[in-house]
């Protein structure tokens, strides 16, 4: 059975990204990419909003039931 909270191989380019040098960047480039950044996170976090109410959509639905 698979579940969804393991974590999963996988290259993590956020982690790439960190280890980039920055100063053959402009002023202008770190601008664009500050940018670029910010939407990745907002859809991102949209993702995982939606993750998060099929996990409790599916809870619930799945959730053993009650007996008197």
């Amino acid at each position: 059975m698979e579940d969804d909270d393991r974590p999963r191989m996988r290259s993590d380019a956020a982690a790439l990204l960190a280890k980039e040098e920055l100063d053959s960047y402009s002023q202008d480039e770190l601008t664009a990419r500050i940018a670029l950044l910010e939407a990745e996170i907002a859809r991102i976090r949209a993702h995982h909003a939606k993750a998060a109410d099929h996990r409790r959509f599916a809870d619930t639905l799945f959730k053993p039931r009650e007996t008197d």
